[in-house]
């Protein structure tokens, strides 16, 4: 199969999953000095067939601000099948590190701990072993880690929610990590951004793979290659090796990956649902990092 039909299959199918049905338009490349006040993410999810070990699917968050955020993580595999998602985990484990590690939460079947809590959300998943937690976190950096329970794996949705959009935080530096694979197995990371005030958002998006091997991450991707879509599925932009692109705005805000094979994306979004598609270059696989940057 060729990789732009990789990709579109790919997009496809996560649309199906998140079911998003937010408006929007594309504005031009734009600096800083010439826009409107940022919006803020309003979710964040990655879809990814994870795996045991070092290759469960992991996404990560920074709660910024002076105020802590109410936040809903869920983990979805068996509701997948209904959007046509096939090989989808059977019952995801979701769990939830703080900075040093730690587990702070974790849920198996979201109805077990807090059904109340997430039914009031709007946000109750459709099968019942599928995995929601509750939780208000301090300012501060996050992990949700999806793996499937006994060992097992499959395709998997991790989402996160911010359902306290008042409080004075926002949700930042969003990223989801784990195995490329070919086929449906892309790394797929979707965000929602926010308009506060009427405002777009200026955003940089990163795929890293050789860089990781640097921190000891086994398996890396070697030349990863970066989609950018909007919600109706369209090509906003594409990069394979980052300073082939934007370079003067992504070094300036100081994003610039370590390594020239990888990719980055600096754009000016209007609020709407966007999904960022890792693949390797020439059918490679291999370990990468997807990232969501919402600058101020």
């Amino acid at each position: 199969m060729h990789p732009r039909d990789v990709m579109h299959r790919a997009r496809f199918h996560l649309k199906a999953a998140i079911v998003l049905v937010v408006a929007g338009l594309l504005l031009r490349f734009a600096s800083a000095q010439e826009i409107k006040p940022f919006g803020q993410l309003l979710n964040i999810s990655a879809r990814l067939h994870t795996g045991t070990g070092d290759n469960v699917l992991i996404c990560g968050f920074v709660v910024a601000g002076p105020d802590s955020k109410k936040i809903i993580v869920r983990a979805l595999g068996p509701s997948l099948a209904a959007y046509g998602v096939s090989g989808a985990l059977a019952d995801p484990i979701v769990e939830l590190h703080d900075h040093t590690g730690a587990i702070i939460a974790s849920n198996n079947n979201w109805k077990d701990t807090q059904q109340s809590q997430v039914a009031a959300a709007n946000l109750a998943p459709n099968d019942d072993r599928d995995s929601a937690l509750v939780i208000t976190l301090a300012p501060g950096a996050y992990t949700a880690i999806a793996h499937g329970v006994s060992g097992t794996s499959g395709v998997v949705l991790l989402e996160i929610y911010d359902i306290d959009q008042g409080a004075n935080a926002r949700l930042t530096n969003v990223s989801a990590r784990g195995f490329v694979d070919l086929g449906d197995n892309l790394l797929i990371g979707g965000a929602i951004l926010g308009g506060g005030n009427g405002g777009v958002n200026v955003v940089v998006t990163r795929a890293l793979g050789p860089s990781l091997g640097s921190v000891g991450i086994p398996n890396a991707m070697q030349d990863p290659v970066l989609e950018l879509h909007n919600q109706q599925g369209t090509l906003f932009n594409s990069n394979d090796n980052w300073k082939d692109g934007n370079r003067q705005a992504i070094t300036d805000n100081g994003l610039a990956p370590s390594d020239d094979r990888e990719a980055a994306i600096f754009a000016v979004l209007p609020p709407g649902a966007y999904t960022a598609i890792v693949v390797g270059k020439n059918d490679t696989t291999g370990v990468a990092l997807v990232e969501f940057y919402n600058l101020r």
